[in-house]
């Protein structure tokens, strides 16, 4: 059995509204290292967004050669690495001559260029199939000729299919097979801290469309952990290790443990992560001073915090200051006034079908572009699993 370590979307150099999260991720490496040495892992697997701009900090470059080094323990863990749309293709891989001594294989962009890396210690070969974040320029091709949008959506599907396709054709059911990509896969569950245009539109996949001859498909985009549905292997998005926006309130982080034998599905586990600060909301309904009494039970402390203020009055640039002085971990404070409820209530009581909320929702995501009726159907198989859930 091969044990591999799954994980994506570390946005390395991201702040939270100014707020420097490097500490968290040197606390998140120090984590992962000791995760990937107490479950004896074979190799790791990264899936894209190792940075959060094309230009990251030098402390960010810092911190990712560092972890590098720790995880592979001089090749001895060997690690496999695709860019995201986050990342700098050409700037990731720039460092892959020097990475191949460490068994540290680093891919930038598209190609139908498989890996192989012997597991040694396992007397096996793991064969992985890492398709980079495939986007138009990515792929050099202008699927705007194709014209109607629907042709642009098969177009682009066909293609990553293809190349799943391709790159996995000289697989060995003797082996271990695993794919790994970054891209969005039609029914995940996105947040706010991905980039809208990328969560529909031209860039959605089908989950079908995973390949077929691998055990597991690693990937990453999407920051909540989460298996895809009706892909026709175990696929997987490992989620992002820090919360980036208040909508990932109340989730958990976690990387994800994959363990598979030659000719046998891949079995998961999570281990949740804490060394991230949690991202949480605040109502207060009763004002400033149900604020202080939170303050003053330590609510929170460690922490970054969302405060929806119930209010008749603006609080005074004093009463703001006292409040983050207090906790630093304040992000945002944001008024409500007696006006703005009253407003929500009459919007929220619109007997609006919930399919044309998700269609004018779309809309105003994408630009104007209009969900396929197979995306309407998936979001609509979403919500009743969940009020089925909720109703268990």
């Amino acid at each position: 059995m091969v044990r591999l370590l799954h994980t994506a979307d570390w946005h390395l150099g991201r702040t939270l509204e100014g707020r420097d999260r490097l500490p968290e991720h040197e606390a998140f490496i120090d984590e992962l290292v000791t995760i990937a040495r107490d479950e004896d892992v074979d190799a790791v697997l990264i899936a894209g967004d190792i940075y959060d701009s094309v230009n990251p900090p030098a402390a960010s470059e810092a911190l990712f050669y560092e972890s590098l080094a720790r995880l592979s323990e001089g090749g001895k863990r060997p690690i496999v690495i695709i860019s995201g749309n986050h990342d700098h293709p050409d700037r990731l891989a720039a460092a892959q001559k020097l990475a191949e001594a460490q068994e540290i294989t680093i891919v930038g962009t598209p190609s139908l260029t498989p890996v192989r890396i012997p597991i040694r210690a396992k007397d096996t070969v793991l064969n992985v199939a890492p398709l980079a974040y495939p986007s138009e320029s990515r792929l050099n091709e202008c699927l705007s000729d194709q014209g109607e949008e629907e042709l642009i959506l098969e177009a682009y599907d066909e293609r990553v299919r293809r190349m799943f396709q391709q790159m996995s054709a000289s697989f060995s059911e003797k082996e271990v097979n695993v794919a790994m990509s970054h891209l969005f896969v039609a029914g995940g569950k996105a947040t706010e801290s991905e980039r809208p245009i990328e969560v529909g539109g031209t860039y959605t996949v089908r989950a079908t469309s995973m390949p077929e001859n691998v055990q597991y498909v690693a990937l990453g985009h999407l920051h909540r952990p989460q298996e895809v549905k009706h892909a026709p292997t175990p696929t997987r998005y490992s989620g992002s290790p820090l919360a980036f926006s208040f909508s990932e309130a109340g989730y958990s982080k976690s990387v994800t443990i994959v363990d598979v034998e030659p000719g046998k599905p891949a079995e998961t586990k999570d281990i949740p992560l804490s060394s991230g600060f949690p991202l949480v909301r605040w109502k207060a309904t009763d004002g400033l001073p149900q604020i202080h009494q939170w303050m003053d039970e330590g609510r929170d402390k460690q922490a970054w915090i969302d405060i929806e203020l119930h209010t008749d009055h603006s609080p005074s640039m004093e009463d703001i200051h006292q409040l983050r002085k207090a906790y630093p971990g304040i992000v945002t404070i944001r008024p409500v006034f007696p006006e703005d409820e009253t407003r929500e209530k009459v919007v929220s009581s619109r007997d609006v079908p919930i399919d044309e909320l998700f269609r004018q929702f779309y809309s105003r995501q994408t630009g104007g572009s209009k969900p396929e009726d197979e995306l309407v159907d998936l979001f609509l198989d979403i919500v009743n699993e969940t009020e089925t859930e909720e109703g268990d």
